[in-house]
């Protein structure tokens, strides 16, 4: 059991998933802490039967504290994560400013949960859209080494958090009114519109949210010599992100293996019935923590390929569920 446990960026759509989850697994503490930025400082929020006040982010809000779990931008969590481990902190985070740090652990507790060991104060948790591929490609890489990765995703508004959801509700109302809408968020309109640029131009023509997708993959899974190719598209759903993924193994595994496989691995959900017209859809996996996987077939342009379609929740297995699990995975392992 952690004594004092701080969660930062507590007032944010995943620090409130965060403050959900801790209070529904019931989370074993002593004391609970919220901690955000000065404008949402002095605010009350209900937690376990009680009210806590949220402090504000300073480097003395973390004396005593034994766990932080963080969900803030990167340039904050930069700044301030050092000196909370250096306070005597164990730190979760959810940013992606230390998760290529050699020195950092990358973590999805059903991937790698080894690697937790090995942390030296700072523990990071994956990108919503690499999480939930490496979640499904853990099983097929046991079982036959993964060689390359073809991936797309249709990544919800909420990835670009509380102004994308608000960029798509207020363009689509905007746009069915024949009205003009003044975007926050999203360079060109989200509403009706599919947006193939997610984050900054980066390596060759591709965006700093796919190369997030190549590097972290080889990192979890400890080898660098799979090839990733990834496409990133922003798509008018609110909630949960879609991918469609194609893999290629060193051994064929079959579509009756990846079913097995699939079916066997903790966090994993089969939902594949095409006559049936049963497969993952976003409104499935809305307020879920499972990742749904489907439409899963040979592909029919490589002899040792599998194609599959998979969903998740990315404020929740892409972010808040996966930083909880790794907190309560640092304590069974420390009473192990």
């Amino acid at each position: 059991m952690f004594d004092c446990v701080a969660v930062v960026g507590a007032t944010g759509a995943v620090g409130t998933i965060i403050r959900e989850l801790l209070e529904s697994r019931k989370f074993p503490h002593r004391r609970m802490k919220f901690v955000a930025s000065g404008r949402s400082a002095g605010r009350k929020l209900a937690f376990a039967g009680r009210e806590i006040i949220v402090e504000e982010l300073k480097g003395e809000v973390f004396d005593g504290v034994d766990l932080v779990i963080s969900s803030t931008p990167d340039e904050v969590a930069r700044d301030f994560i050092p000196d909370a481990v250096r306070r005597g902190c164990v730190v979760i985070d959810e940013s992606g400013y230390w998760r290529m740090d050699p020195n950092v652990p990358l973590v999805i507790p059903e991937v790698n949960p080894h690697a937790v060991r090995g942390h030296k104060g700072i523990i990071s948790s994956p990108n919503c859209s690499t999480t939930q591929m490496v979640q499904a490609l853990k099983p097929l890489h046991d079982a036959g080494r993964v060689r390359r990765v073809v991936v797309s995703t249709y990544q919800a508004v909420s990835g670009a958090g509380l102004v994308g959801t608000r960029d798509l509700l207020g363009g689509t109302k905007a746009l069915l009114a024949g009205e003009n809408y003044a975007y926050e968020c999203f360079p060109h309109p989200i509403a009706f519109n599919c947006i193939p640029q997610i984050g900054s131009p980066k390596y060759k023509g591709y965006t700093s949210e796919e190369m997030k997708m190549v590097y972290e993959t080889r990192k979890m899974l400890e080898d660098e010599s799979i090839l990733v190719c990834p496409t990133c598209v922003r798509v008018p759903v609110n909630n949960c992100h879609s991918e469609s993924i194609l893999v290629e193994t060193e051994r064929k595994i079959t579509v009756e293996e990846a079913r097995r496989l699939f079916s066997a691995t903790p966090g994993l959900v089969v939902a594949d019935e095409l006559e049936k017209k049963i497969y993952p859809m976003p409104i499935n996996g809305d307020h879920r923590d499972e990742t749904l996987i489907g439409r899963i077939r040979e592909d029919l342009s490589c002899p040792n390929g599998l194609a599959f379609w998979c969903v998740s929740d990315n404020l929740r297995k892409g972010a808040a569920t996966n930083a909880v699990q790794i907190a309560e995975l640092l304590i069974a392992q420390s009473s192990g």
